[in-house]
């Protein structure tokens, strides 16, 4: 069969934002999508979480997200990135789970069960949803433990014992909301550092912009928006901790400390780099023609947001186009 000219493995918001470039430059590009419909990872987050920002600084490139009065919530992102698709007439094929990318002579063939494809140039805009991160640590928790990509909402935790482990934007939400139903013990490494009340999206994006912009110019790095903090006070999050509801523990050295009915693992995730990793020498790729965008601030600053993504897609774009002989718009 005929190869195609990109395959960009993942239909989320990386994935998407990338071929909306890479179809803008007349590239032949097929999006590959484990997912059973359009929304990425945004399909199994928590019911309570939103969008750290407003509607108008939350898009991808090309057209605005419809509007939200307030932080719009998953339902009405899945919403966006599904009609973006559309808008677009971004080719994408689901459900397929990609096994394994071999290279091969100038290209690539890219493997799901039974199934390949031939390409040139392969886009792993995998994300990290699908790789949550536990750190292991020693003694045993008798109870049910969960992590933050599983999390399901306060439903099963009413009247219960909670631990919630992690001092970051998640386990911040979580524990906050799980003060209203459960006994919440909240874990953290070190004490909370609270950005200011007024830090939104808006705010985070702008930094971000500044931080890739400076990268690309070989200037310093003005830094993460770890310096303004590690937890965006949402409306719950500022109400529990005001209440004096969330309030943070000193990490434990052991499970057996841990007195609780359940555990909650706030702890992040790793690249789902998983098809493509044995291609991949010290986190970059060993062969021509493979890029990798949308992995959170080691594949660049902002890269795993809605809007911050846009640059980074942009730019991945622009390879691609070049190594397919065709030029850039």
């Amino acid at each position: 069969m005929s190869p195609h000219e990109a395959i960009v493995i993942g239909g989320g918001q990386a994935g998407l934002a990338t071929a909306y470039y890479l179809l803008r430059a007349g590239v032949d590009v097929l999006v590959l999508d484990d997912q059973d419909g359009p929304g990425g990872a945004w399909r199994h987050v928590w019911p309570s979480l939103t969008l750290f920002s407003t509607t108008d600084f939350s898009n991808l490139p090309g057209w605005l997200m419809p509007p939200f009065d307030g932080f719009p919530p998953a339902s009405h992102v899945v919403e966006y990135l599904a009609r973006y698709e559309d808008r677009y007439k971004i080719a994408v094929e689901r459900p397929v789970r990609v096994d394994r990318v071999e290279h091969v002579d100038d290209g690539y063939l890219v493997h799901a069960g039974d199934r390949h494809w031939s390409t040139r140039t392969v886009v792993a805009a995998t994300g990290t949803w699908s790789a949550p991160f536990v750190p292991t640590l020693p003694g045993h928790f008798a109870g049910r433990q969960w992590h933050s990509a599983n999390y399901p909402g306060v439903e099963p935790f009413r009247g219960s014992r909670v631990a919630v482990v992690g001092g970051a934007n998640s386990g911040a939400q979580i524990a906050a909301e799980l003060t209203a139903v459960a006994e919440v013990t909240w874990y953290t490494r070190h004490p909370p550092r609270w950005m200011p009340d007024e830090v939104d999206g808006r705010v985070l994006f702008a930094r971000n912009q500044q931080r890739f912009l400076a990268i690309g110019r070989g200037e310093p790095d003005p830094g993460a928006d770890s310096s303004l903090g590690d937890i965006v006070v949402l409306p719950e999050v500022r109400r529990a901790r005001d209440q004096g509801a969330l309030r943070a523990t000193p990490m434990v050295g052991s499970l057996d400390e841990v007195d609780a009915d359940h555990l909650i693992w706030c702890t992040g995730y790793r690249p789902a780099l998983r098809p493509i990793r044995h291609l991949l020498e010290d986190g970059r790729p060993r062969f021509p023609g493979l890029f990798l965008v949308g992995s959170g601030d080691w594949s660049g600053p902002g890269s795993a947001t809605i809007t911050g993504v846009g640059p980074h897609a942009r730019q991945v774009a622009r390879e691609v186009t070049g190594a397919v002989g065709k030029q850039a718009r």
